[in-house]
């Protein structure tokens, strides 16, 4: 029987020798992301990571959810990675920092402010969280082929959804430790583009491991303006996302 990955419960044969894997966190995004495919089928669904493998254009193509934040993030990259997965796309939602950004834009990180704890356990924080060259050449041109207004730049990785991103709508009604407090404005004054919490440990990942890694986000909200997005806008976001990522792995 062949050796499968403890967390994911994959073995190397059921990727049909896939070496690009697709990154959402919502285990329900897989099935999304498959309809955009050849022939996908449903590989294994263990804990938060739902996997489906199909085909683009000939090419085997695993698409592998990772649940929220960096820990969940980091094993499964570890478990595909000693499967032979070379190249990692994130595709995920994001909360805008600079005022520019609306709703329904698209944001090509560049690289990652690395506020979470998982990268620190690969690398350390002087090491930099950065994508592959060539996944963003390829993002940017999806993004204009397919007419999305887009941005690049760095993103920020938090552990935390309400406290980390300094949100005013928590159970203790905004109250953060001193090394949170006014985040917003800094990051903003530090040309951050938004906030997200996997985007750094994929990055740092993989970079420190010699592989390509790269993420595009879906503006849900500017958090200059609001807390929580449009029921319209995260479908919006959902599918723009998605759609450029797999249109950016049709790129050779």
């Amino acid at each position: 029987m062949a050796h499968k990955a403890f967390h994911l419960n994959i073995s190397k044969d059921q990727l049909n020798g896939a070496t690009t894997v697709i990154l959402p966190g919502d285990p329900g995004r897989t099935p999304k992301i498959a309809q955009h495919l050849d022939e996908a089928e449903a590989v294994s669904f263990n804990r938060e990571y739902n996997i489906m493998v199909g085909s683009l254009d000939g090419e085997t193509i695993c698409i592998c959810s990772t649940g929220i934040g960096g820990p969940s993030t980091a094993i499964a990259i570890e478990e595909l990675a000693m499967m032979g997965v070379t190249k990692f796309l994130r595709v995920g939602t994001t909360g805008a920092i600079q005022r520019q950004i609306n709703p329904g834009d698209l944001i090509i990180s560049t690289g990652a402010v690395r506020m979470d704890g998982a990268s620190s356990h690969i690398a350390p924080l002087e090491f930099p969280a950065v994508a592959d060259y060539r996944m963003i050449d390829n993002l940017v041109k999806a993004a204009k082929d397919l007419g999305y207004n887009y941005h690049t730049g760095v993103t920020a990785s938090s552990d935390t959804f309400y406290q980390g991103q300094n949100r005013q709508d928590s159970f203790k009604n905004g109250f953060v430790i001193k090394q949170f407090k006014d985040k917003i404005a800094e990051l903003e004054q530090l040309n951050v583009m938004s906030f997200e919490m996997e985007a750094a440990t994929v990055l740092t990942q993989t970079a420190a491991y010699g592989l390509q890694g790269a993420c595009v986000l879906g503006v849900l909200v500017n958090r200059q303006h609001k807390e929580t997005p449009e029921g319209e806008v995260l479908g919006q976001a959902q599918e723009r996302s998605i759609r450029a990522a797999v249109k950016s792995l049709q790129y050779k």
